[in-house]
């Protein structure tokens, strides 16, 4: 137990990506801080393996695209911390993304996207549109024309969450796994199942667990961009290895099991990227993701537990957003400044 000289300013409840990058920028800013996990490091949705980081299309701009761009530009710069800090590496890799255009129809449309991306994207990144060469690592395009933009990165979950709590450790952090008190101000950062409990409490829908399936194979494409085709992501890991994802299930009875579903996500991939199809399966993995009601995450003022805070509902993009949420969260909690876009808001998941 602790004394009052040793309790924490925060307890972050939650030891997924949401949790620990909250933890780390709170750390930052001098706070004492713990982490509070009931099962594991990454237990959940945060110790998947694809890791793929990437942006909405730069068109229809909202709040929710411009706290993504803001994200991923911070990224650039808070993940090779998070390794100076550790000692680890997370993986992290700012080398866009490729795409293959389907359709004639589509190359004007990605063209005007290009136009766009050159204000929205503030000349940060870039969207280009450019032919098809003979390098082997870009995915089949019928039309002959590809996508590619600077603003993708990549990154290996487990890693990062990884090197995430080791330096908050190496930095003071109290990291607990099972039970605990927690003191200070209280941040809920639970997945899937808080935003169920959540749900529950209020009788009525807030969030929800959407399955997801991923394949690792045995490949090395090491500095390479990841791509992007029939829904798929291909990211390639700094391990030498590559992974495929993911299926979207809104109705699942097993949440950590693969099936056939996954089966057909790796006969998609191998056809549209054909020099995946000898590379040996190492690891198939499923989890649940947290998908607020919003579909962004929910950030602020926790609907149920009075005095706490909530972030959570990161669903495929939480890695993406993390840094901004972090940065954000630790304005309200230690400084009180509410820099939370409407739609992150609790008032766009309890409508």
């Amino acid at each position: 137990m602790s004394t009052s000289e040793l309790a924490p300013d925060i307890t972050v409840l939650g030891g997924g990506i949401f949790g620990l990058s909250i933890a780390w920028a709170a750390i930052e800013r001098g706070a004492k801080v713990r982490v509070i996990e009931k099962c594991a490091i990454g237990a959940g949705a945060s110790g998947g393996i694809v890791g793929a980081l990437a942006p909405h299309t730069p068109e229809n701009w909202n709040d929710k695209k411009q706290f993504q761009f803001d994200s991923l530009i911070m990224a650039r710069d808070w993940w090779p911390e998070v390794e100076a800090a550790s000692g680890m590496t997370t993986g992290y890799l700012r080398a866009g993304r490729i795409q293959p255009i389907t359709e004639d129809r589509l190359v004007e449309l990605a063209h005007t996207r290009a136009e766009k991306a050159k204000t929205l994207w503030q000349g940060k990144a870039d969207w280009t549109v450019v032919p098809v060469d003979d390098d082997p690592w870009q995915p089949h395009s019928p039309t002959g024309w590809l996508i590619k933009d600077t603003l993708s990165a990549h990154i290996h979950p487990r890693q990062a969450v990884r090197a995430l709590a080791k330096a908050i450790s190496n930095r003071g952090g109290e990291l607990i796994i099972g039970d605990a008190q927690p003191e200070g101000k209280i941040i809920h950062a639970t997945g899937y199942e808080g935003l169920l409990e959540t749900s529950k409490s209020l009788d009525q829908p807030f969030g929800n667990g959407v399955k997801g399936q991923a394949i690792l194979l045995d490949y090395d494409a090491c500095g390479q961009a990841q791509l992007f085709a029939d829904t798929l992501h291909i990211v390639p890991h700094s391990d030498g290895t590559v992974a495929i994802g993911s299926t979207s299930e809104r109705v699942f009875d097993e949440p950590d099991t693969t099936d056939a579903q996954l089966d057909d996500v790796y006969t998609r991939a191998v056809k549209s990227f054909p020099v995946l199809r000898e590379a040996k399966v190492l690891h198939r993995w499923a989890g649940v993701r947290p998908r607020a009601k919003s579909r962004a995450p929910v950030l602020g003022a926790h609907p149920v537990h009075e005095g706490a805070y909530i972030a959570n509902g990161g669903f495929k993009i939480g890695f993406g957003m993390a840094p901004k949420v972090a940065e954000v969260m630790v304005d309200l909690v230690l400084e009180g400044r509410d820099t939370i876009p409407p739609s992150f808001r609790l008032s766009a998941s309890l409508r």
